[in-house]
């Protein structure tokens, strides 16, 4: 393969790659979490969580492959193994089969930790003046803010 030119230098592309594989592990580990909640929810919201966590989890396939596919654009290699992801990641596994009510809590904090992710993602892409990586980052993150917002919606109201 020849020497990658597309106008980002090599440290900065390695920086906005890191960044991007902790947004990957995230986002992995999120699609593992809601698909094993997909398959194990219970109770009386069954139907409409069950179809909204595959809703979710069919989402999160695409932008992984996404977000893997840019940190490769890059010239770096992407991290594909649970490994990897679990040492990167900043949302850690559940034991055990939580209930309906706590797979919402633990989802909408998942996608709220990966907000969180992508807002450091997006600052090293802008400070190289990564547009591509920008837009990926700030894309991802709105689909995460609305995400979480939805599920905290399925949760009784605290007097709002």
């Amino acid at each position: 393969m020849s020497k990658i030119d597309i106008g980002i230098n090599e440290t900065d592309r390695y920086a906005i790659a890191e960044g991007l594989k902790r947004l990957l592990a995230d986002s992995y580990t999120l699609y593992l979490q809601t698909h094993n909640f997909h398959w194990n929810v219970t109770g009386p919201q069954f139907r409409e969580l069950h179809l909204m966590f595959e809703e979710h989890y069919t989402e999160l396939a695409i932008a992984v492959d996404d977000v893997a596919e840019r940190i490769r654009t890059l010239d770096v290699a992407a991290p594909g193994t649970y490994k990897a992801f679990a040492e990167l990641s900043s949302i850690r596994e559940v034991d055990g089969v939580p209930s309906a009510t706590e797979m919402v809590t633990l989802l909408t904090q998942g996608h709220e930790a990966v907000v969180k992710t992508c807002r450091d993602a997006l600052k090293l892409a802008q400070n190289a003046n990564d547009e591509s990586t920008s837009a990926l980052v700030s894309d991802r993150m709105r689909v995460h803010e609305k995400t979480a917002w939805m599920l905290r919606a399925t949760q009784a109201p605290k007097g709002n």
